[in-house]
């Protein structure tokens, strides 16, 4: 009544509630149509049953020998004994008959000549009187089922022929079973259908239940249209959103990789993959396989990416990981370019010092009347062309981007009190085909020598950069005077092997305010140069691991410090104009 006054007051019923219905219905109907029909044949089927179990009886007493012989006695064509009722009343036939009525449950066990005349009867009053039915058939030699009334009452009969030795019909054997005793089987086959179809009825109506709980659970209360609206949405919202996402659910199978996660994690594998298959780099395995709220920066190709992750649950269930991506390679490129102009930023601020100083001299010579000082002290300012202090063999890189990025890195370095100089094998008489990568890869790893020598130990704090051009390739060498790359076992030590720090997110130097943390430098530098077909590799860590149950590889570096070494193949074309 609930449901129908919901419908009759515009309030659709939920699909799993009609789900439901649909099913106890089904269930219903099925039970009915097959009870009806089990039912239906169920008196037939007893009665035929009944039939050929009063024919079984019939046909063994038929042919019992001691029946046949008293028959005989009877039958009218030897001439026999005519049957009287205080002849037969204790004769063997009568005894005989109900014996077997009594074991078998028949209604009666009637034995008679071949006249027809009752040689054993349940009721002694009717022996020696002619059969209430048709014996016509049987004394034809036949035998005949019916179901017909005699004085007994109805019943469902069987009459068989007792034959002689000869093979002449001498008399007849019927036997007969109630109705009612048929009936009363009907009724309890239909009682027992009955209470079966209920069970089944209950069975089924359980399942249907805990299918619809299940169904529940699955679609976590959502009705069809709510999921296709849901569908429908998510689609439209992964696929235009900036960010890349990846869902993975509490089995490790991937469930939804939007456009974007595909572009930037360079995914190999598909929908429906163990989240292993799908082409990870692993570090993003890593925070794919562990809930990371915190974003972590990872290398993929050339792209530097961020990439977080978060379990998700619902009602107490882990419905799995979401994996979200954040493309940073713009925001690594405005910070190169911003790092740049800051370079350059801090060139024009020295100059400006120096410059400054400058007058301040002329002014005070002037002010002092010695104008012949000032006018000398302006002729070997003005000798020398520049305010700034040149670095020694940058007229070797012809290269335009390259001279100007060691331009400005000199200066920069001059800033933090280190000093830039080039190795006397220094040449570059070429043109940048790729300048971004090669000034990614180059200023990566100049940035990383200033950093070290600035907060070394030793004196002086020096960077020497060698760059070699080669045909089309650019060998880049960059050596420091700072404490060098530790590693080993010993207490203190920075790294386990010397590769790792060419691992995504290594780095001594913590710095919050840098998304997804540092450690991206010397990663992003190996890749761009792999990308090219090169390498990046460290020629010497430097003399720090020494003393500390560490070790050194490659050549041993002048400076005390670390060396890395590059090659970039294909980057220079020959034909700069100076």
């Amino acid at each position: 009544m609930t449901r129908i006054g919901e419908v009759m007051r515009g309030r659709p019923m939920k699909l799993r509630t009609q789900v439901l219905l649909l099913q106890i219905v089904v269930i219903a109907i099925s039970l009915a149509v097959g009870f009806g029909v089990l039912i239906a044949g169920s008196g037939d089927r007893l009665r035929d049953e009944y039939a050929q179990r009063a024919l079984a009886i019939a046909r063994s007493v038929a042919s019992d020998q001691q029946v046949r012989d008293e028959v005989a006695r009877y039958a009218s064509a030897g001439g026999g004994v005519s049957p009287t009722g205080a002849l037969l009343s204790d004769g063997p036939l009568e005894n005989q008959a109900r014996a077997v009525a009594a074991r078998t449950g028949a209604l009666f066990v009637v034995i008679a000549n071949d006249r027809g005349i009752r040689l054993a009867h349940p009721e002694i009053g009717e022996l020696g009187k002619p059969l209430s039915t048709d014996p016509t058939r049987a004394l034809g030699g036949d035998e005949d089922i019916n179901t017909d009334r005699g004085t007994l009452g109805e019943s469902v009969r069987a009459k068989v022929p007792i034959f002689a030795r000869s093979g002449a019909v001498i008399g007849l054997v019927s036997v007969g079973i109630s109705t009612e005793k048929i009936g009363g089987d009907v009724r309890d086959d239909l009682f027992t259908t009955s209470a079966i179809a209920l069970v089944a009825l209950a069975i089924g109506i359980i399942g249907s239940i805990a299918l619809a709980r299940r169904w529940r659970r699955l679609t976590l209360g959502l009705e069809p249209d709510q999921l296709t609206e849901l569908v429908r949405e998510q689609q439209a919202v992964l696929h235009s959103i900036g960010d890349g996402v990846v869902a993975v659910d509490a089995g490790g199978v991937v469930r939804v990789i939007n456009d974007r996660a595909r572009d930037l994690l360079a995914l190999t594998g598909d929908i429906g993959q163990r989240i292993e298959s799908i082409g990870l780099t692993p570090r993003v395995l890593e925070v794919a396989g562990d809930p990371v709220e915190i974003p972590r920066a990872a290398a993929v190709g050339d792209r530097i990416v961020l990439v977080s992750s978060r379990r998700v649950r619902q009602d107490g269930r882990d419905l799995g990981i979401v994996v979200s991506v954040v493309d940073r390679t713009d925001v690594e490129g405005l910070t190169r370019e911003v790092a740049s102009i800051k370079a350059i930023s801090d060139a024009l601020r020295a100059q400006r010092h120096e410059s400054a100083n400058r007058i301040h001299v002329v002014a005070g010579l002037i002010r002092q009347g010695d104008a012949a000082a000032a006018l000398d002290y302006l002729d070997e300012v003005t000798g020398t062309g520049r305010y700034a202090i040149e670095v020694p063999g940058l007229d070797n890189v012809a290269e335009p981007h390259l001279h100007a990025f060691l331009d400005a890195k000199a200066a920069a370095a001059r800033e933090s009190g280190v000093v830039l100089t080039l190795g006397p094998q220094t040449w570059v008489d070429g043109e940048l085909v790729s300048p971004v990568d090669v000034i990614t890869i180059v200023g990566n790893l100049v940035d990383n020598a200033i950093d070290a020598a600035r907060t070394g130990g030793r004196e002086p704090r020096v960077v020497e950069v060698e760059l070699v051009m080669e045909g089309a390739d650019l060998l880049v060498t960059v050596a420091d005077s700072g404490d060098g790359i530790a590693f080993g076992k010993g207490d203190g030590i920075a790294v386990g092997d010397p590769d790792d720090v060419f691992t995504e997110g290594v780095t001594t130097h913590a710095d919050s305010a840098v998304p997804g943390g540092r450690g991206m430098g010397l990663a992003l530098s190996r890749q761009s140069a792999r990308g090219h077909g090169g390498d990046v590799v460290i020629g010497d860590p430097g003399s720090a691991a020494d003393g500390v149950g560490g070790e050194s590889i490659g050549d041993e570096n002048p400076l005390g410090g670390a060396i890395m070494v590059a090659r970039i193949p294909g980057v220079l074309r020959e034909g700069v104009v100076r």
